[in-house]
C-alpha cells in the first residue's frame, strides 16, 4: 500500500523536531500524529507537556507548540502493507524535505527519533544525503512509542522520553 506522510505540525519557533519513520494505519485513516489508542506518544505528551490524549487534537498539538516541540516523519511517502514499520520497503522510501524545514524553523536545536526504524531512515535520507544540516543539532534516538514495542517496560521509555525533552517541558505537565 502506498502511504504518505503530513505536513510537519509545527511553529517556526520550534527548538525540538520529534521524527516518526511513517505515519501507521490509524493515523492515516484519522489525519493525525499518533491515533493508534495504544500507542503512547500522547500519555507521554500529557505527562511532559499536559498534552495527553483526553484534549482534542488540536488542542494536543497547540500545547506542544507552546513549548516549542514540532512533530513531523522522516519519510514522506513510501510502500508498506500494514502499519508495521519493518514492513516498509526500503527501495520505495522518499524523505521528507529537511532542508527546507530547517530553513523555516531557525530555532531547532534538537532531534528526537521516535523509535529505530525513525533512526534509520533518517541517517539515510538526512544524515547521510547532507550532513551540515545536523552538524549543529542534538539528534537522539528515543524508544518506540509504538504499541509494536513491547519489549520494552513502559516506565523506561518514559523515562527516556522525559529526559530527552526535559529542556523544552519548562517544569510543569500542565504548563
Amino acid at each position: 500500500m502506498h502511504c504518505e506522510s503530513f505536513p510537519p505540525a509545527a511553529r517556526a519557533d520550534a527548538r525540538v523536531l520529534i521524527l516518526g519513520s511513517m505515519p501507521g494505519q490509524a493515523s492515516l485513516r484519522a489525519q493525525q500524529y499518533y491515533a493508534h489508542p495504544r500507542n503512547l506518544f500522547w500519555p507521554f505528551m500529557g505527562e511532559l507537556f499536559g498534552a495527553g490524549p483526553a484534549l482534542p487534537y488540536a488542542a494536543r498539538l497547540t500545547r506542544l507548540h507552546d513549548h516549542g516541540v514540532a512533530v513531523w516523519d522522516v519519510l514522506a511517502a513510501c510502500v508498506r502493507p500494514g502499519s508495521l514499520d519493518g514492513q516498509i520497503a526500503r527501495d520505495s522510501e522518499v524523505g521528507n524535505d529537511f532542508a527546507a524545514f530547517r530553513r523555516r524553523h531557525r530555532r531547532l536545536e534538537c532531534v528526537c527519533l521516535n523509535g529505530g526504524k525513525a533512526a534509520e531512515a533518517f541517517a539515510r535520507h538526512v544524515v547521510r544525503a547532507a550532513p551540515a544540516l545536523v552538524a549543529d543539532l542534538r539528534v537522539q534516538t528515543l524508544p518506540s512509542t509504538s504499541p509494536a514495542n513491547a519489549g520494552q517496560p513502559r516506565d523506561a521509555k518514559l523515562k527516556a522520553w522525559r529526559e530527552a525533552l526535559a529542556p523544552y517541558s519548562r517544569g510543569s505537565a500542565a504548563a
